[in-house]
């Protein structure tokens, strides 16, 4: 019988260079310290040679981070990025809108729903209350992560290596002395849970944000009720609002 004709069908079309640079995301996706080049030299079977060359190309893509001291290598949050780009965002955003309408029409204030995107916060869904006065955010606004709730929500349950690399970036700019002024602040959203502060855009009005969280506890999104007190009619207090947006991002995230 021909060989072609028995031959497995994952066997037909080898790609070396790839399963290569595929071995070591897979093996490093179960190291939580990552690994120094020997080890995973060790651990593949594979010469010094070509681990070196794979890994200072999926260093270059960011794929793979490098320690400051140069000796181990770690996953970066490149992977889950790519996972949740856009088609993943227009789900989350399908499942949140009629929830985030209920909570609207429940505590009669508007909420929006921001996702993070590099070194900021992007308004991916907005729902406004019924009646005629509301304070809403439109679709598409860029939000500074370190002057809005949502920000501040999404750096307190930002995942470790995504930190490491907005460090990076931010190395030797106003931005990062402006976070580290922030750690207090970021310390006691992941303690709470949430923020509840005085909006730092306009007056008289309190945000109220908290996180959509990833199956590992760290936020993919953030949930925001810019809570407008009414005067002129009974409405549901802030601390109500807070419980409703809690229960609304624990239903939208991932476990």
């Amino acid at each position: 019988m021909n060989k072609l004709a028995v031959e497995m069908p994952e066997e037909r079309y080898r790609a070396p260079a790839l399963d290569k640079g595929l071995d070591i995301l897979e093996l490093l996706s179960e190291q939580a310290g990552g690994l120094t080049r020997a080890e995973i030299v060790k651990a593949m079977g594979r010469r010094p040679s070509e681990i070196y060359r794979m890994l200072e190309r999926l260093v270059a893509r960011d794929y793979v981070s490098r320690s400051p001291e140069g000796d181990r290598y770690a996953l970066t949050m490149k992977l889950f990025v790519l996972a949740h780009r856009h088609p993943p965002v227009r789900r989350l955003v399908a499942r949140a809108l009629p929830l985030m309408d209920g909570f609207a029409r429940e505590i009669g204030q508007s909420c929006h729903l921001v996702a993070p995107e590099a070194d900021i916060g992007i308004v991916v869904a907005q729902a406004s209350c019924p009646g005629n006065w509301e304070f809403g955010i439109r679709v598409g606004t860029h939000l500074d992560l370190l002057t809005t709730g949502s920000g501040l929500v999404l750096l307190a349950f930002q995942d470790p290596h995504e930190r490491e690399q907005l460090l990076a970036r931010w190395e030797g700019t106003n931005n990062a002395a402006r976070l580290a002024a922030s750690e207090p602040v970021l310390a006691g959203c992941a303690a709470e849970g949430h923020r509840i502060g005085k909006s730092q855009q306009l007056a008289g009005v309190e945000d109220i944000s908290v996180p959509v969280l990833s199956p590992d506890g760290f936020a993919i999104a953030a949930l925001t009720c810019p809570f407008i007190q009414r005067l002129d009619q009974a409405t549901p207090s802030a601390a109500e609002a807070l419980v409703a947006l809690r229960a609304l991002g624990k239903r939208l995230s991932l476990s």
